[in-house]
């Protein structure tokens, strides 16, 4: 029997490499789509090709580009995948706001174009779409669920919201197997450096290196839903295996501050701090040494912020079987134990630094 043949868009994201390894491990054939660049970014799935001749059946990426029909309908030719995952994005909220329309044509309209894309390829291939709780935004109720109306505050929010409701269009018009998986944040030692929980790990592994003086932060009041990216690919498997095409939040049902987890964090890395100031003048001092360690900069609060997310996960919990199991203090100690990790191999992290 051939094995299931799945497509990932954005395979070379946090996500896509996690859920390219979980597939694999169920026995797929993975195809991913890559965009071209004159530099390779594909460290986070380069070891599924080191590790090749443990998979049975291999991994495939083809050319192609959301913001290029002909290319879609080509890699879908090729690949005939039985699922598609759809996880290519400008997905950086902030970024979104200088790149509106760069934004809105790849994480909106490159939707459309692989939806068409498969509607007229006369594959019966079943469809996730990343949608995101940014979709929320300035939020209605305490907990948002499946049902709570939709409020975005940025570019990138606006372009998942057409992105969610058109995947409805084409389940609903045309009968196809088609769902939205509204994720809240999900965090990993593969999520983008400029992604504030990463931004955090890092920088303090540098800074314990000796190669970054200070971290500088926006909003250490914003507080988000998060869970680890790992587990959270499992969640999206699922859903197309449900008889029925519906959409899920995936959360954790907590939510915590930027700053919690930036504490969890300098506690994690064995840094003793004392904190000086207020709002936008705030610090974070070594105890001992009293040097800056951390700062907060007006640069990064975004023209509208979204103050608290906290998501609702009782449908996926039930129907799924899903549940998030890595608390917030285990994951803070996961990212932070692998940037300093990471530095330690790169051979620029020694024994004791000075702070």
């Amino acid at each position: 029997m051939a094995p299931r043949r799945a497509l990932i868009t954005g395979i070379t994201g946090q996500d896509g490499s996690y859920l390219a390894e979980f597939l694999l491990s169920k026995g797929y054939e993975v195809h991913g789509l890559v965009r071209r660049a004159s530099t390779f970014n594909r460290g986070r799935i380069d070891h599924l090709f080191t590790d090749a001749h443990h998979h049975t059946p291999p991994i495939f990426l083809h050319y192609g580009d959301m913001g290029d029909s002909s290319s879609l309908t080509r890699v879908l030719a090729a690949s005939k995948p039985d699922e598609i995952y759809n996880l290519a994005a400008q997905s950086h909220v902030g970024v979104s706001f200088d790149t509106p329309e760069y934004t809105g044509d790849v994480t909106g309209l490159g939707t459309v174009r692989l939806l068409e894309a498969l509607r007229t390829s006369g594959l019966c291939a079943k469809f996730y779409q990343a949608s995101s709780s940014e979709l929320f935004g300035k939020v209605s109720s305490p907990m948002q669920n499946e049902t709570t109306p939709f409020y975005p505050r940025s570019p990138y929010g606006c372009a998942k919201a057409f992105a969610f409701y058109l995947t409805h269009n084409y389940r609903e018009s045309y009968g196809m197997f088609a769902v939205n998986g509204i994720l809240f944040n999900h965090e990993s030692p593969r999520r983008g450096e400029n992604f504030v929980t990463r931004k955090i790990t890092l920088s303090l592994a540098r800074i314990l290196a000796g190669t970054q003086d200070c971290l500088y932060l926006g909003n250490l009041e914003a507080k988000r839903d998060w869970g680890y990216a790992k587990e959270y690919v499992e969640g999206m498997w699922s859903m197309l295996q449900q008889p029925e095409p519906e959409d899920y939040v995936l959360a954790t049902g907590t939510t915590s501050s930027v700053r919690e987890f930036l504490e969890l964090c300098l506690e994690e890395a064995g840094i003793p701090y004392v904190r000086e100031g207020e709002g936008k003048k705030e610090l974070y001092r070594h105890q001992q040494t009293k040097r800056v360690i951390v700062a907060v900069d007006p640069f990064y609060f975004r023209p509208a912020e979204v103050d608290v997310l906290l998501g609702d996960p009782s449908k996926a919990n039930e129907k799924l079987g899903w549940k998030a199991k890595t608390t917030l203090r285990e994951l803070a100690a996961i990212m932070m134990n692998a940037d300093r990790e990471k530095l330690t191999h790169a051979g620029t992290l020694g024994g004791s630094v000075k702070l």
